[in-house]
């Protein structure tokens, strides 16, 4: 298997199962959904089974509570997000939200494999693409999986500042898909200068050869 996809395979599997992880973590110690379940095997069909009908705070798993961090930053709390990253879309219909993610998550990954595929290990200006697509996978399928098992995903970070401006809540895949974002603006910056780089040369080229060609001129006169 070519080294490329070793890399794609380690980055995207390793987030996936982090950000589960993290919110299995979040319902066992934040809610009340894993009372009364002793073995693993139960937690497992509660974790990734139909959620119960959402209770008076718009929640399918009832808070126990939350852990604060930092008191003007930073604490752990559960959540629920109907819609994309940071809460985005989430005001859509039921009925068009499923649907609709299940087009934009399906699409996203065919476009990041096909895009994948293009890359040169050997080029160091594909190196920000060769690790950014894998996290924005990892992270896109991390919440996909909610989407299947739940019809929502789970946040539990809530940053804030002194109680004055809140973050919208997240999770490990929203951490991934923005810091792959990140890396692919930087692959996209480094990309848009190849062509200038092309071009200087071939004006250098173009000027160079236009003075050797004055030269014979020269000499030949």
């Amino acid at each position: 298997m070519p080294r490329k996809y070793v890399i794609l395979l380690a980055i995207s599997l390793s987030i996936i199962a982090l950000d589960q992880w993290t919110k299995w973590v979040a319902v066992a110690e934040l809610t009340t959904r894993f009372e009364g379940q002793e073995t693993f095997g139960a937690r497992l069909d509660s974790f990734l089974g139909a959620p119960e009908e959402s209770g008076p705070m718009g929640l399918h798993y009832r808070p126990r509570r939350m852990v604060t961090v930092s008191q003007d930053f930073f604490r752990f709390r559960y959540a629920e997000n109907p819609g994309a990253a940071f809460s985005l879309f989430g005001d859509l219909p039921k009925n068009v939200r499923g649907p609709f993610f299940h087009l934009i998550t399906l699409g996203a990954v065919t476009l990041i494999l096909l895009y994948f595929r293009r890359l040169n290990p050997a080029d160091p200006t594909h190196r920000w693409a060769l690790w950014g697509l894998p996290l924005v996978l990892g992270g896109a399928l991390g919440n996909y999986i909610d989407r299947l098992a739940r019809g929502f995903v789970i946040d539990f970070l809530e940053a804030h500042w002194f109680h004055r401006a809140y973050w919208p809540a997240f999770n490990v895949a929203d951490m991934a898909i923005c810091v792959g974002v990140g890396l692919m603006l930087v692959d996209g910056f480094l990309r848009k200068e190849e062509p200038s780089s092309a071009t200087a040369e071939s004006q250098a080229g173009v000027k160079a050869g236009g003075a050797k060609a004055a030269g014979v001129e020269s000499k030949a006169s």
